[in-house]
């Protein structure tokens, strides 16, 4: 295997004392400093409102413009009749390097769909963000492309996302009802829905 070997140029006098460099940084620092102050004047006395007086954005007031490609909390996208897309292929739950996606596949009873999750866990407490899962996926059945931010909660079992809170992004905990209408199971085997909040459990028909 070949190797080229790179030759650095030698730095002149000047560039060795770092001069234009140090001249450099205080130049845009000035112009920051001395742009914000004329910009906080003006607006004291109601000019130039239209013009922001700083580059900070006032989160979470003023949320921040996110990229297209920025990975952000995840979901799962459903066809038209309010199912989930996924298949059960267990292919996010094997490439995902963190290991904080859990799924437990079942037989859809509709003989066109091969399976169906009946659970879809994501321990965000664990997940590293590498968006391998949304990669690999076949059916294109789970994105991270929710624009959600505030993922932190005050215990670990709080940072699980269940299928319902998947499916539906704008849900928190505790999830006190569920409304899905194919057939899984909520939280648990025996397909009750445990309410965090009176400590109920409630039977799922």
């Amino acid at each position: 295997m070949a190797v080229k070997v790179l030759h650095r140029r030698e730095l002149t006098f000047w560039e060795k004392l770092y001069v234009p460099q140090i001249v450099g940084g205080l130049k845009v620092t000035s112009a920051h400093l001395f742009r914000n102050l004329f910009l906080h004047a003006a607006h004291r006395v109601g000019r130039l409102k239209h013009l922001r007086a700083s580059v900070t954005s006032q989160y979470p007031e003023e949320p921040r413009l996110l990229a297209t490609r920025f990975r952000s909390r995840h979901r799962l996208t459903v066809r038209e009749d309010g199912t989930p897309r996924c298949v059960g292929c267990m292919l996010c739950e094997t490439v995902c390097p963190a290991k904080c996606i859990t799924i437990v596949a079942g037989e859809h009873p509709d003989p066109n769909v091969e399976k169906y999750p009946v659970r879809f866990d994501i321990d965000l407490g664990v997940c590293v963000y590498c968006g391998y899962c949304v990669e690999v996926c076949p059916e294109d059945a789970i994105r991270m492309d929710t624009g959600i931010l505030d993922v932190a909660a005050y215990s670990r079992d709080a940072m699980k996302l269940d299928i319902h809170e998947l499916m539906d992004p704008a849900l928190r905990k505790p999830v006190s009802n569920c409304s899905l209408k194919f057939p899984h199971q909520c939280r648990v085997a025996s397909g009750q829905l445990k309410d965090h909040r009176s400590g109920t459990q409630k039977v799922l028909h």
